[in-house]
């Protein structure tokens, strides 16, 4: 499976980021992945391409046009936009279940935005989903954007090396992942302290091994996110 994602954005150039290195990078140039960054100004109607405007009511920043955005978005084919998405603060929160949900998307259209934000009536119009990355506001959607991506891209098949990796990984089962550790066996710090890996991790018995890390998942998931417990 694929995922191609198309990027309504006054940045384009911000695509793609960090997703053009590592894991996601490999995955880009195998076509696992594609993108599309799709320049908002270039659907405005004046000669001074104007994508927004004053708030009706009042109040500081500026708007988004809806004109400007339906033009944008209707230049994607019917049958390549997807799943629409418009990356804001007070939209859905992203977790682990929606970037699943995500990833069985052949095509995702994200809309990022900008300035205060975008006119109500391109939301309502097209059923556009609101999607949030965090409790905090960013100067615009093209970093959320790039992080929902980066979560999507690498669940897709073939992008990790290890398939059984993601089962490991925190919130896959509603707990914190366990700590890890590797070579040196003993490591001593900077202020002289001698630090050991777990003996049970160097035991060779994986059922205790595997129970072991289990009761550090609860332990650490208690400690720091007990709201995922109550599920």
């Amino acid at each position: 499976m694929t995922l191609h994602c198309n990027l309504l954005t006054l940045f384009p150039d911000m695509f793609p980021g960090s997703l053009g290195q590592s894991l996601s990078g490999r995955a880009l140039e195998q076509r696992k992945w594609s993108y599309d960054a799709i320049n908002i100004r270039d659907f405005a109607t004046d000669k001074h391409q104007t994508v927004d405007d004053t708030p009706y009511g009042g109040g500081a920043g500026m708007v988004l046009r809806p004109d400007v955005l339906e033009n944008a978005l209707l230049s994607i084919k019917p049958e390549k936009r997807g799943r629409l998405i418009y990356m804001s603060p007070r939209g859905r929160v992203l977790n682990q279940k929606l970037v699943e949900e995500l990833t069985t998307e052949d095509n995702l259209t994200i809309l990022c935005g900008r300035y205060e934000g975008v006119d109500q009536r391109f939301l309502d119009a097209y059923d556009i989903e609101e999607i949030s990355i965090g409790d905090y506001v960013l100067s615009g959607g093209e970093p959320a954007a790039i992080i929902v991506m980066d979560a999507c891209i690498r669940l897709l098949d073939g992008v990790m090396g290890n398939e059984d990796t993601a089962g490991d990984e925190s919130f896959s089962n509603d707990l914190l992942e366990y700590p890890h550790y590797t070579k040196p066996a003993t490591w001593t710090d900077t202020q002289n302290n001698a630090r050991d890996v777990p003996d049970i991790l160097k035991s060779g018995n994986h059922a205790k091994i595997n129970e072991w890390r289990h009761g550090q998942s609860l332990a650490l998931t208690q400690s720091r996110r007990p709201d995922l417990l109550k599920k």
